[in-house]
């Protein structure tokens, strides 16, 4: 990777540096040739994914799927060189309609709404997951999940790894459990190479845990402290990670915690903006007991550690904030304890 800029000016440039491929994620894709089919390619992360993919291989047909629901984005796209598709992955004649690929990427999901709207979720978490599962039953499968299905822990004490048996809190975090036991099983009874990311807290400028604190910090609004620590990592290596788990799936059907490797403390973190941006942070409640915390050495076993450092990321968000970049309006609700999004 180009050394990392002091500040990243505007979208395009963030979108160009989230989307810079490495000589390790090249190497690994080259391992798996054929087309690459991205499923619900037109959230948070997929766009970068996507153009992250093509720059890895140019040569290669990346494929982006999704309703394309907001405006210029196909466009944008397109004009990276990735072929975009529209349907609705619910639809039973939409999914068969699609095209075969040797490797896909599922990143379809609902998080936001659940609450209230229980059946599409568990509907879009698991049922969805078990019929891309049997639809590319002969392709490699790498699918994001959640931190969320973890159990929350006492933060001065061993941070759950794979190994932590699950214990999610509300419909969104069992939903997406179901969605990792669908994939499991169609690795166990169809041999589909499939391989997990539990993602924990991806970083955008626009979205984030550290943009959620920047924006209260310069607000004046108190930030919550009950959720007193917390894991993110740069969506650029996270994207990074996840093309290439492609060269890593196999029917036993591997998940990995992916996150960064510090437990940090949201108290320091609003400092840390706050003191960037030449403002004093408020605070609300005081840092439970307890926390959602992932533990991603195995990832890093395998991956490497982040490209982008933690100071970096609070650099480039306190900038990007206090400067009145463009936010997504998404909000992680990092702080929810019950399980209720």
């Amino acid at each position: 990777m180009t050394e990392l800029p002091r500040r990243i000016a505007d979208e395009a440039m963030l979108e160009e540096v989230m989307s810079r491929p490495d000589p390790a994620l090249i190497a690994d894709l080259a391992q798996v040739p054929g087309d690459i089919l991205v499923l619900g390619a037109a959230g948070k992360m997929g766009p970068t994914l996507c153009r992250l993919a093509k720059r890895a291989d140019p040569a290669r047909r990346v494929i982006a799927v999704a309703r394309w629901s907001e405006a210029g984005l196909r466009e944008r796209m397109e004009s990276w060189g990735i072929e975009c598709l529209a349907a609705d992955l619910m639809d039973d004649a939409a999914l068969a309609a699609l095209p075969n690929s040797e490797n896909v990427v599922f990143m379809a999901a609902m998080k936001f709404g659940s609450t209230g709207n229980e059946a599409l979720t568990w509907a879009m978490n698991v049922q969805l997951p078990a019929r891309v599962a049997a639809r590319w039953a002969a392709s490699r499968i790498v699918f994001f999940s959640t931190g969320n299905v973890l159990p929350m822990l006492p933060v001065n004490g061993p941070m759950p790894d794979e190994a932590t048996p699950p214990a999610p809190i509300g419909d969104y975090a069992a939903s997406c459990l179901g969605r990792e036991r669908a994939f499991q099983h169609a690795a166990a009874t169809r041999g589909t190479r499939c391989f997990g990311i539990r993602l924990n807290y991806a970083i955008d400028l626009r979205y984030g845990v550290l943009h959620d604190i920047a924006t209260k910090v310069l607000a004046g609004t108190p930030v919550p402290l009950a959720m007193g620590q917390a894991n993110v990592i740069w969506q650029g290596d996270a994207n990074a990670w996840t093309l290439r788990a492609l060269s890593r799936a196999d029917a036993t059907c591997p998940i990995l915690n992916a996150t960064g490797p510090e437990t940090v403390s949201i108290r320091w973190l609003a400092e840390q903006l706050g003191a960037r941006m030449d403002r004093t942070p408020e605070f609300a409640g005081s840092e439970a007991p307890n926390a959602l915390l992932s533990n991603a050495a195995r990832a890093f076993a395998q991956f490497g550690y982040p490209r982008v450092p933690l100071l970096v990321l609070i650099d480039w968000v306190a900038d990007w904030v206090a400067g009145g970049g463009r936010a997504l309006g998404k909000a992680t609700k990092f702080e929810v304890r019950d399980g209720r999004f």
